[in-house]
């Protein structure tokens, strides 16, 4: 099984101002337990937007997902953005 989540691809206007080093990228989310396992995980996936199929893809277990979801949450503090729920 693959399902989407939900997806993201930037645009210009919401790359920082005058930072060239600053890759235009897309994200994605989907859940897949297409392995030998067959545990079910979140997939992460970074391209380049313009570059489909040449990104990163990260298939993360529950606990790393967790992981993320705190350090993104605290990002979001440290720059005094509310985290949400």
């Amino acid at each position: 099984m693959r399902r989407s989540i939900d997806d993201h691809p930037f645009s210009p206007e919401e790359l920082p101002p005058d930072d060239e080093d600053v890759q235009q990228l897309s994200w994605a989310v989907a859940i897949s337990d297409d392995y030998e396992d067959g545990e079910p995980r979140v997939v992460l996936t970074l391209e380049e937007v313009g570059r489909a199929g040449a990104g990163l893809v990260l298939h993360m277990l529950p606990e790393h997902v967790r992981r993320l979801r705190v350090a993104l949450r605290d990002g979001l503090a440290e720059i005094g953005a509310e985290p949400g729920p």
